[in-house]
């Protein structure tokens, strides 16, 4: 396997574009949007009470002859400096695994390693998206963090991007084990599952760490899932460079203030480029791999 290369996250406001087995991210305050084949990512970041790195972090590859792009959102339990250093064994565990193709075995691999690094028995949440540009499929594994949501261009409507959403694949891990899914590093051996969805032209797919959800109201009561949606609904979507921090901002005054988390928010915005010219048995070929069958 070709090693990837790495980039830190750049200042606020910047635009990548990023080339073939090469890796972006950090866990540093950020507003930046990432292009890769058939997805404009848009990253906004930021740390608890105005840390320079946080407990979240995001990565961006491309690998795969520029057809595959894999998107990572991850929070440590936690906020703030104290566990700056636990995130950056969590990201340096990320580049080390970053180009394996199956990303169920991507995410088990992430949480075995992970649970041998970590300090005070701290875990993480991660969402795990992997975009393949000769299909327009986005294979979606979760590790205990919050459900993406997901708007439907074709339908114009706003959904949680969960499993029963998509084509169930086969799992990573143990089938000893009793429950799947769970955040990285809690039990060795724990299998993830993995669904796959098409996307549309002009589909937003909105990853977040749990500061959003977490973010109380009138009663003090949490948003959860389904109240970081309903707001979502409310703010327009037709530029998604600005999506992440309109979101924030809407959760903000509903919360009343400033959130005390680190914030991450990740919007993949489908522009259905064309992908580097593959064969059909190429494409349906990478496609298996990235399912984990194997072909």
């Amino acid at each position: 396997m070709v090693a990837a290369s790495a980039r830190q996250a750049g200042t606020a406001s910047d635009s990548v574009g990023l080339q073939c087995m090469e890796v972006w991210g950090g866990n540093q305050s950020v507003s930046n949007t990432v292009s890769t084949p058939g997805i404009d990512a848009v990253v906004y970041a930021r740390p608890f009470a105005g840390s320079d790195h946080g407990g979240d972090l995001y990565y961006i590859s491309v690998c795969g002859a520029g057809s595959i792009s894999r998107f990572v959102v991850a929070d440590v339990a936690g906020h703030g400096s104290e566990v700056d250093e636990v995130a950056r064994s969590l990201r340096r565990l990320m580049r080390k695994h970053i180009n394996t193709v199956d990303q169920s075995r991507f995410t088990r691999r992430l949480s075995d390693e992970f649970s041998h690094v970590s300090t005070a028995g701290r875990f993480a949440t991660a969402v795990l998206m992997t975009y393949y540009a000769a299909t327009d499929h986005l294979i979606v594994c979760n590790a205990g963090h919050p459900a993406p949501l997901w708007y439907r261009a074709d339908r114009d409507e706003w959904a949680l991007l969960r499993h029963d959403l998509g084509e169930a694949i086969e799992s990573s891990g143990s089938p000893e084990v009793g429950v799947a899914n769970l955040p990285l590093g809690l039990i060795e051996e724990t299998p993830y599952h993995q669904f796959a969805v098409r996307l549309s032209r002009g589909d937003l797919v909105v990853a977040y760490t749990d500061a959003l959800m977490e973010a109380t109201g009138p009663g003090q009561r949490a948003l959860g899932e389904h109240g970081v949606l309903g707001l979502a609904r409310e703010v327009g979507v037709e530029d998604a460079v600005e999506f992440p921090s309109r979101l924030v901002e809407r959760i903000e005054a509903h919360h009343g203030g400033s959130l005390g988390d680190d914030i991450t928010v990740l919007v993949l915005h489908h522009n259905a480029a064309d992908p580097p010219k593959q064969t059909l048995t190429d494409r349906l070929r990478v496609l298996g791999r990235m399912m984990g069958l194997g072909v």
